[in-house]
């Protein structure tokens, strides 16, 4: 098999992202036209299917890759080996500045071109690109013509720029389990192809040594050691070797030496060294053991109360305080009291600067996440740090890192109360089992409206603090999050960083005042009379209007559907049966209808062909099969019928949502309805209808 580098770049976004992504957004990650993409996704969805998979396409929702893990997994490793006839710009760029790394001589400019079967003109530009990005690790990029191209800089640098490498396109914990079950070089097929060229750089036997090594040194250290320091130690050493094998040795500032070789990580970084001389027979300078022990001290993750009072972390914690008081003011929240910021900070600031004075660099994987979620905050500590620590230059990585450690501070102490809107096709059933989800879930959330698509032109949506729908919004013009009823994890994870965005909008001025339902009722009595009037007829017309009826012979869906419509339509309770089964269809079409965890799904719907509110159960005898609220396939034994007019007072539709909460609140309560026991199921609606009415207080 053979695909583009750009069908597998759209590939490898599919199946990263957490949610349905737009093909605009694979059209601007990847800089081509969506009209590119479209094109590119016909041959993607037929290499889809010869691995068990499909390309699932929601109108403005978005695309994703449906299948089980075991095939999406099987896919993923049979990609990576694939051959793959031409390369994007960045990994071809990515190859030849790995191959000039691992260079100890000149290389001509026509061997890379041959190599990556592209013209030298291209070569050319893509090394003007790399000189920019070798400037980052203060390394140049000689180019003369009869001599080559090389790159010109010391050991430290270099190695720098091959760890970052390495850290940007192999997957750390990947690379961990290939150490941990001793997985050949041989074996790294499933890796993609420029993770092997960077695998190239390194033994896989000695690989193992140091993993081991760098493993016992652990249980010496006095504090614990993240993962991914563990793995920068790991690369490191690695590279370290192999660099040494080719006469490349690596010169450490003798004046710092001097400061650091009384600490604890520099006897621990001597130790490692001599114990990897005797399993490797290799000779390591003592320049090495510098280095190793800046990875260790700027590897801390955890430290005691005592940590703030060494002398070498006094003037850390005194700019430490300066920075705190700095967001303090811009956010205008008094940070300052909370001594559990100024001790997180000092710990991670101490070996951060230990990092940054020897230009060992960090990778920060959520660094994109960071500036996208806390822009503001980002960029208020960066002016922080550029005031705090005028003579050091931080990074956007080892800042994303400050911004964590700032907006868990401000998160944890900050108490919102938000009112939410959530809109469904009809503004019954599903609104109100999402409604009742996103409360159980999202705690600062303590009020919500629901309300049909038809219903928006008559509201004020600057009420809302979110808005959330069932159902894709064409052209609404506001910001909204879809999601399916039941509210799937990555859902419920996307509408919390949505709240902390909320929760962290104080710092612009803006002030999230609490819903204050008492500001509704005017405590006029012949108001509460008339609610009490609608609340309590309709809950009476559901009552009485219910339904229950065994089907004992197999069905499709639609005919039972078509069948309680026609008796609805000879107790004159719709006016047009075809129309009500058709809006019924329609709404399993927008999404699942299956309640997920029971054997019951809820069809409902509003139409100007419904006269009253009806609720109708059927218990099936020989089960469907129909998509669920979560959209996976489900069977179902009960069809629950909540059919209401489209134009309705306010209080039907609240009973309305009370019912449909019931199925989500209650397990006994769906088990009852599954029943079929008609007296049973109008005796419980009864007492919780009661209850109903009670916490309105309206009896």
């Amino acid at each position: 098999m053979k695909i583009s580098s750009r069908e597998r770049e759209i590939i490898k976004l599919l199946l990263k992202a957490e949610t349905d992504i737009t093909v605009n957004t694979i059209a601007t990650e990847l800089e081509v036209s969506v009209r590119t993409i479209h094109r590119d996704l016909k041959g993607i969805e037929k290499l889809l299917s010869t691995y068990n998979l499909a390309l699932m396409k929601k109108s403005g929702v978005g695309l994703h890759i449906n299948g089980n893990e075991a095939d999406k997994k099987k896919f993923h490793q049979t990609l990576s080996n694939v051959t793959v006839f031409d390369f994007s710009p960045e990994e071809r760029r990515t190859i030849i500045l790995a191959t000039l790394l691992e260079m100890n001589e000149p290389l001509k400019l026509f061997t890379l071109a041959n190599e990556l079967k592209v013209t030298e003109a291209t070569i050319s530009l893509d090394l003007d690109q790399l000189e920019q990005d070798l400037a980052m690790f203060h390394l140049t990029l000689t180019r003369k013509r009869g001599y080559g191209i090389e790159i010109v800089g010391n050991e430290t640098n270099k190695r720098a720029a091959l760890s970052d490498l390495i850290a940007k396109y192999i997957d750390p914990f990947e690379f961990v389990s290939l150490i941990k079950k001793n997985i050949q070089k041989e074996s790294t097929h499933q890796l993609n192809t420029i993770s092997n060229r960077l695998l190239d750089f390194i033994n896989p036997e000695r690989l193992s040594i140091i993993e081991s090594v760098v493993e016992d040194a652990r249980v010496e250290l006095p504090y614990g050691l993240a993962d991914s320091a563990h793995i920068g130690l790991v690369v490191h050493l690695a590279l370290a070797i192999e660099r040494l094998h080719k006469g490349e040795a690596i010169k450490f500032d003798q004046s710092f030496m001097q400061q650091i070789e009384k600490t604890k990580e520099f006897a621990i970084a001597k130790k490692m060294l001599q114990k990897l001389e005797i399993k490797l027979n290799t000779s390591i300078p003592e320049d090495e053991i510098g280095y190793i022990t800046m990875h260790l001290m700027g590897a801390k993750v955890r430290v005691d109360q005592d940590y703030l009072i060494e002398e070498s972390s006094i003037d850390i914690a005194f700019q430490a305080k300066s920075l705190i008081q700095f967001v303090s003011t811009g956010v205008s929240v008094d940070l300052a009291s909370k001594s559990g910021l100024l001790h997180d900070l000092v710990a991670h600031l101490k070996p951060a600067i230990y990092r940054l004075q020897q230009n060992m660099r960090i990778v920060n994987p959520l660094i994109k996440n960071i500036k996208k979620d806390y822009n503001d905050l980002f960029h208020l500590i960066q002016e922080g740090v550029l005031e705090t620590f005028p003579d050091m230059d931080f990074p956007e990585d080892e800042i994303g890192y400050l911004v964590l450690h700032f907006a868990s501070a401000l998160l944890s102490d900050t108490k919102v109360d938000l009112h939410a809107l959530v809109i469904c096709s009809t503004g019954i059933g599903t609104a109100k089992m999402l409604s009742t989800k996103l409360m159980q879930k999202i705690p600062e959330i303590n009020h919500v409206d629901n309300q049909s698509f038809f219903d928006l032109k008559h509201l004020d949506l600057d009420t809302y603090d979110l808005i959330v729908s069932t159902i894709p919004l064409n052209d609404f013009g506001r910001k909204y999050i879809q999601t399916s009823p039941m509210l799937t994890n990555d859902e419920i994870h996307q509408i919390k960083k949505l709240v902390n965005q909320k929760k962290l909008t104080f710092h612009t001025g803006r002030k999230i005042e609490p819903f204050n339902r008492e500001n509704m009722d005017n405590g006029d009595i012949i108001t509460e009379l008339e609610a009490l009037n609608h609340y309590s007829q309709a809950i009476l017309n559901l009552l009485r209007s219910l339904h229950v009826q065994e089907i004992n012979d197999k069905r499709s869906l639609e005919s039972i559907l078509y069948e309680a419509s026609m008796r609805l339509e000879m107790e004159k309770k719709i006016s047009n049966k075809n129309n009500v089964v058709k809006k019924l269809l329609e709404r399993e079409k927008l999404s699942g209808l299956g309640i997920p965890g029971t054997s019951a799904a809820l069809y409902h719907a509003r139409s100007i062909e419904i006269n009253e509110p009806t609720l109708s159960i059927y218990k099936l005898v020989h089960p469907l099969h129909v998509p669920g609220m979560d959209n996976e396939k489900m069977a179902i034994s009960t069809i629950l019928l909540m059919l209401a007019p489209e134009k309705v007072q306010q209080e039907v539709l609240e009973v309305f949502s009370f019912l449909s909460s019931l199925l989500v609140q209650d397990e006994k309560s769906i088990q009852l309805f599954s029943t079929g026991e008609k007296e049973k199921v109008k005796d419980y609606l009864s007492v919780q209808f009661r209850k109903f009415l009670l916490e309105k207080k309206l009896l």
